[in-house]
């Protein structure tokens, strides 16, 4: 018969199963014993690290099966060997689930740790601080499966909004790409990454690679020198909130490329606190004009759902080829990207009904003219798809001057004087304050090219903005 073990003689002393006990060389066939001789390999306690414990692996995670005392003590059994796992790192469920400390009587305690069933000190039971938190989220991401809960202040949240708040050092784009390919859950089921979170719900976060954070100490001239340069941006400041002058040309948010933005320079305003302003909603890079911080994140959210209910009044002034026929008008579409997966794509439009088409509804009134070569318009967009506005400016045939993705207009020459750039300004916006309900108006001035445009045409800033009397739905 194959497999049948050796003759070891009558002499040898034998144990309770019947065979001669091992001389202690060789493999142990026992699953804990390798899991914590690898664990003793990478320079852990292994003590500490017993998956197989009750209550060690997380919830959900699947338990390895135990080898019988017998089999994995009869040195001479090929089948039983075979089964018990090798002395390999445990997967990454079970590596990094909630350590538990096994009550073995190998394991001595060390006396230079400190004792974890003694009670916390009081500024433990504090809790961390929100930057500790994202820290240590950041830190689990990079090792496992997380669950996280929606807190209270968060509700409303955008789930990409949601991700990069608590994994800064995960790139906008990778986050995009986590929720599009399904492998987020919120709440046990897939989301698109526009979807709004609710206080309490579940979000599973997959395992990532993230590479390790680098400290990089930045000089207090550099931080003095971002925090004066946003504080001579603003328009409109109090405790709650704040609206930005944007200039021409400044970036919102980080991209491919992108070093300097405004996301990056609010970090120079970080309060005592910890807490640092968030943006509320976004502006292309060329487009200029009013752009909402807020200071907290319960004002973000507040301001967030005022944006979603069109509770928020927007005006934008631009500078069109050519005079529209029909002096004040409605444009109404949808609209698609050419390019789902890429953020900047440019947009179209659609028919009802087709992937990834939205609806978009605009009115546009002409304020001033310059003979039928140029006209100003001023804008109200209803909804706040990406690049609305240029999109039905072009589908009206009057596209914006200097527009890089949508100006194309043939045998068009640009008149003397007036600078090939986006003449597009969020000029004036009107929102419910986050904690009061006041309505709070601003308005913005025209960037440099916008005002020299303008001076040379003849148009007026003070003139009467007929837009005002649009329609809002």
């Amino acid at each position: 018969m194959k497999g049948r073990p050796p003759h070891r003689g009558s002499g040898a002393k034998r144990g309770p199963s019947g065979f001669a006990p091992r001389a202690g060389t060789g493999p142990r066939t026992s699953a804990k014993d390798a899991a914590q001789r690898a664990a003793r390999n990478r320079g852990e306690d292994a003590a500490e690290r017993s998956p197989w414990d009750d209550g060690a692996a997380g919830e959900g995670a699947p338990r390895p099966k135990r080898v019988p005392e017998a089999a994995a003590s009869k040195p001479d059994a090929p089948r039983a060997r075979a089964k018990a796992p090798s002395a390999k790192p445990p997967s990454p469920k079970s590596s990094f689930a909630k350590p538990s400390f096994a009550k073995s009587s190998v394991a001595k305690p060390d006396p230079a740790k400190p004792d974890l069933a003694k009670a916390p000190p009081a500024e433990a039971l504090a809790g961390p601080t929100r930057r500790e938190q994202r820290a240590a989220a950041s830190a689990t991401l990079a090792s496992g499966v997380q669950t996280l809960t929606v807190d209270p202040d968060e509700a409303g949240m955008r789930i990409d909004r949601f991700l990069g708040a608590r994994f800064p050092q995960l790139p906008f784009t990778r986050v995009q790409s986590i929720v599009r390919k399904g492998e987020l859950r919120v709440d046990g089921k897939r989301a698109k990454p526009s979807d709004r979170l609710e206080p309490g719900s579940s979000v599973r976060v997959p395992p990532l690679k993230l590479d390790q954070p680098t400290e990089r100490p930045r000089s207090a001239a550099k931080i003095d020198g971002d925090a004066e340069f946003l504080r001579s941006l603003i328009l409109y400041e109090d405790a709650d909130m704040m609206i930005l002058n944007k200039p021409f040309g400044l970036a919102v948010q980080g991209g491919s490329g992108t070093v300097r933005h405004v996301d990056g320079l609010l970090e120079a305003l970080t309060g005592p606190d910890g807490q640092r302003p968030r943006l509320v909603h976004r502006l292309d890079k060329d487009t200029a004009g009013c752009l909402i911080v807020a200071k907290t994140r319960l004002a973000a959210a507040t301001l967030a759902k005022s944006f979603r209910s069109r509770a928020a009044r927007k005006i934008y002034w631009a500078l069109v080829a050519g005079v529209p026929r029909t002096r004040q008008g409605r444009v109404s579409t949808y609209l698609v990207k050419d390019e789902p997966t890429d953020a900047d794509a440019r947009m179209r439009v659609a028919k009802h009904g087709d992937e990834g088409a939205s609806h978009a509804l605009t009115y546009y009134a002409t304020v001033d003219q310059a003979a039928q070569k140029l006209a100003w318009l001023s804008l109200k967009p209803v909804t706040g798809r990406t690049h609305q506005l240029r999109a039905h400016a072009a589908h009206i045939g009057h596209p914006i001057v200097g527009d890089p993705k949508y100006f194309d207009v043939e045998n068009w020459e640009l008149p003397g004087g007036i600078q090939n750039r986006l003449h597009l300004l969020a000029r004036r916006i009107v929102i419910p304050h986050p904690r009061t309900g006041q309505p709070v108006d601003v308005s913005a001035p025209l960037p440099p090219h916008m005002a020299q445009s303008w001076n040379l045409l003849g148009f007026d800033a003070a003139r009467y903005d007929p837009i005002v009397e649009a329609p809002e739905a």
